[in-house]
């Protein structure tokens, strides 16, 4: 029995089960944790999003920024870009079960010491309160109003994080830094910044960076930068390896740590 935390597939869907032939992967026994970004901007989302339902509870997924827009589009409250690549999602005949089943996964998971989330945690929440904060948002949306809090993340205001925020700015602030942190400035503003750590922005660092983070007694399992690669520190686990970019999938067994990874695999003839 083991654990392994996978990078963003991005509907790689090739490249995953290459990566799950490495790791002999055994659905009866083993446990998949997944960093979010299950579909987009690779080849094959549908496929990658049926079989990865059809593994039930030995699947763990969070919510990335590319689930949620796969979200929206469904509900046209978005329009594909041209790097986009989940209309096979949107035409499939079962693609509203595969959507009710997207929007009731979390935004984190947390097992012992070891707490995921797509992009990253706002340095001054405790894991406590982060996993309380995503419940709120997860309640609406696997509930009705779900709609509403899309419509407000891709075409409302830009929300910073507020504690005395409520409704959909509270919701849309915790949605953003779930899904979409990469720096940070220590007054806590979040930029847009997708580039290596090195070249952020003058003020602005790696939200890990942030002296007297408050979430440093566990160990953070995240994705979505590709430009940060995989990165490795005793409490952080950052493993977007680029996949989608032509780079690898990585898979980190959490018992012992232990890294796998493959190449991109999904190229088409």
């Amino acid at each position: 029995m083991a654990t392994y935390a996978i990078g963003d597939i991005q509907g790689c869907y090739k490249s995953l089960q290459r990566l799950l032939d490495r790791i002999a992967f055994a659905p009866r026994s083993d446990t998949l944790w997944l960093v979010g970004d299950l579909v987009n901007r690779g080849p094959d989302s549908l496929l990658t999003l049926r079989f990865l339902q059809s593994l039930g509870s030995s699947v763990r997924p969070v919510l990335g920024n590319h689930d949620l827009f796969l979200l929206a589009a469904a509900e046209g409250i978005v329009t594909l870009r041209p790097k986009d690549t989940i209309q096979d999602v949107l035409n499939a005949d079962d693609c509203s079960d595969l959507i009710n089943w997207l929007r009731r996964q979390p935004l984190q998971q947390r097992e012992g010491s070891f707490f995921m989330v797509h992009a990253g945690l706002h340095p001054r929440w405790t894991i406590e309160q982060a996993m309380s904060l995503a419940k709120e948002v997860e309640g609406v949306l696997a509930g009705p109003d779900y709609k509403t809090l899309l419509q407000e993340l891709f075409h409302g205001p830009t929300r910073q994080w507020d504690p005395a925020a409520t409704g959909m700015e509270r919701l849309v602030s915790i949605a953003r830094v779930f899904t979409r942190l990469r720096t940070i400035s220590l007054t806590g503003e979040i930029s847009s910044f997708s580039g290596p750590p090195e070249d952020a922005p003058p003020g602005f660092m790696p939200w890990f960076r942030i002296p007297d983070r408050r979430s440093n007694e566990g160990i953070i399992i995240t994705g979505h930068w590709a430009a940060l690669g995989l990165h490795i520190e005793p409490n952080l686990l950052a493993i977007d390896s680029g996949c989608v970019w032509g780079r690898q999938l990585t898979a980190v067994r959490l018992e012992d740590r232990a890294v796998y990874q493959v190449e991109y695999a999904d190229r088409r003839d």
